[in-house]
């Protein structure tokens, strides 16, 4: 039997992992300097959770769920996105009646049924935040400042940030009067999907990227026209904090997101690297005001964004991959192996990682698979090494070698180190 892994869905291997630990790395340390904490949420969610924050005319409830039926009859549905477990969670934990703003950060697969493509999984991982209960400009503009400085110090620099609004509920139903007025008579032209959506919701049809309606969509009226005048005046407030805290960014009236719950302040931040191809989303996100409420929860505002790992890992420059240990313990000759075992506990428990090859090996073997998993530092102990209580410590980079006491031999690995 043949047994590989579901289509769509890839293993992540030791080689490849270290590149996964610097971007999550970045990404937390980055928004616990704003103040965000990590949550983390089930996998699997009520389907219904996700027809009605995401919509029933996405891509990604009607086409893309991974739904099914439990042996208790109840329909559920493996997590495509985290904003609806996010605020499904901070209403049922009543988390407002503590907090006046939360800030939560997650990282963690999601899983949605598309056409496997570069740098796109049916099992992919995404790393997101979710702001609940301010409603200025002045977060969004923090939260886009935030995400650009994530994308800095993972070394990406060719990006391009859009920013655009879409306005409350007033707006959207103006907007939808005059953009059902403008479809009209394109209407046989788009594609099926975007003929059966019109009615429910003919913002979809900007997100299609089918070329004909794409081209339609084009020429279609500007949402920006029909915002209020408090909907522009946060879009005004958002504007003039990101050119305070000097964050470029292009301001795109056709900007939308898949996702019904958006309002006001959409983003998105798109790579230019070669290797990303057509597929040049790095992340996106926006506002969802109405959202919490629509859950039973109270009337609190909220802004977010997901950022795709793949995406990322695919725009990160190449580095020197990472050695998994510090210091390879060879063993010179087979009485000592049962000491090395000991010094390996020893280094360990001072705070070291550390391995060791003790199948018998040669010491030039051993050496030279010390150095084919990139280790700093081989040290190295025989049988007068033990009667003299020291280890001979190899700089493997350096090229150098030193006898040093056994007891000292942690400190001195960690000076190294430290270097």
């Amino acid at each position: 039997m043949n047994l590989r892994a579901v289509k769509g869905m890839k293993d992540i291997l030791p080689d490849e992992i270290s590149k996964w630990h610097r971007l999550e790395s970045a990404f937390r340390q980055r928004v616990e300097g704003y103040g965000f904490r990590e949550a983390r949420f089930p996998i699997v969610e009520p389907t219904a959770l996700f027809v009605r924050s995401i919509g029933e005319t996405t891509d990604i409830v009607e086409k893309e769920m991974y739904t099914f039926t439990d042996r208790g009859d109840k329909s559920l549905t493996l997590r495509p996105e985290g904003t609806a477990s996010s605020v499904r969670a901070f209403v049922q934990h009543s988390v407002q009646a503590r907090e006046p703003v939360t800030k939560w950060y997650y990282v963690g697969p999601m899983y949605r049924r598309e056409r496997p493509a570069k740098g796109r999984y049916r099992q992919f991982y995404q790393a997101g935040i979710e702001v609940f209960g301010d409603p200025g400009p002045f977060i969004d503009a923090e939260v886009i400042d935030m995400v650009v400085g994530v994308i800095s110090t993972l070394g990406i620099t060719e990006v391009e940030v859009l920013v655009n609004s879409i306005g409350g509920p007033e707006a959207r139903e103006n907007y939808r009067v005059a953009l059902l007025a403008y479809l009209a008579p394109y209407r046989a032209e788009l594609c099926a999907d975007c003929q059966r959506r019109v009615d429910a919701n003919p913002l979809r049809v900007l997100d299609c990227k089918v070329p004909r309606c794409a081209e339609i969509a084009a020429d279609a009226p500007s949402i920006l026209k029909h915002l209020t005048d408090d909907d522009r005046a946060h879009f005004d407030g958002l504007q003039e904090t990101l050119t305070i805290l000097g964050t470029p960014y292009r301001v795109d009236g056709s900007l939308v997101r898949g996702l019904d719950y958006y309002t006001r302040t959409l983003f998105e931040v798109l790579g230019k690297g070669e290797g990303l191809g057509a597929q040049n989303a790095l992340l996106g996100g926006g506002r969802y005001d109405q959202m919490v409420k629509s859950f039973g929860g109270p009337d609190t505002p909220a802004i977010g964004f997901a950022m795709g790992l793949e995406r990322l890992l695919m725009a990160m420059p190449e580095s020197e991959p990472d050695s998994h240990v510090d210091v390879f313990i060879v063993a010179a000759q087979a009485g000592v192996r049962g000491e090395a075992t000991l010094l390996g506990r020893e280094l360990r428990d001072a705070g070291l990682r550390v391995e060791s090859d003790l199948r018998g090996g040669s010491l030039k073997s051993q050496l030279r698979r010390a150095d084919k998993i990139n280790t700093r530092i081989a040290m190295i102990l025989g049988e007068e090494e033990v009667e003299e209580g020291v280890v001979q410590l190899k700089d493997l980079q350096n090229k150098t070698q030193d006898k040093v006491p056994r007891a000292e031999a942690a400190q001195r690995v960690h000076a190294l180190l430290s270097e």
